[in-house]
């Protein structure tokens, strides 16, 4: 599995990539920019991401523009709806308001801190993702 967790706070992103690690390779980036940015460079050489997390509140562009962004360029690169990767929403924010542009943003998931483990190997499930939890 290819990932990007996209986290500005540094325990946060180390946690998501421990959690992640044995299921396959974890790029990071610590902004929307980079996140973005990482999207574009991956799709340009014919690699997609099959997860990314992406935090909400970060400081330049924020996880609701980022996410629009991502799925923008996919959009652009014939990935069509629910084809491209898969995204979950990582972050403190629980309100109605943020769940629901999430979502409408094309969002698989919305997930908030602190991630337990085990609900969020959980997640993965339920969104689709296919993996093997190694010994």
């Amino acid at each position: 599995m290819h990932i990007l967790v996209v986290e500005d706070d540094f325990i946060s992103r180390r946690l998501l990539c421990r959690y992640l690690e044995p299921f396959g390779e974890c790029d990071i980036a610590v902004n929307g920019e980079e996140a973005v940015e990482a999207v574009k460079q991956a799709i340009a050489q014919g690699i997609y991401y099959d997860l990314i997390c992406l935090d909400i509140m970060m400081p330049g562009m924020d996880g609701h523009e980022t996410l629009k962004q991502i799925r923008k360029h996919e959009e652009k690169n014939g990935v069509s709806l629910g084809m491209g990767s898969k995204i979950i929403m990582t972050t403190s924010i629980e309100d109605h308001k943020s769940i629901r542009e999430a979502f409408k943003a094309s969002a698989d998931s919305y997930v908030v801190k602190p991630v337990e483990k085990s609900k969020f190997l959980a997640t993965l499930s339920e969104i689709g993702l296919k993996f093997e939890i190694p010994l």
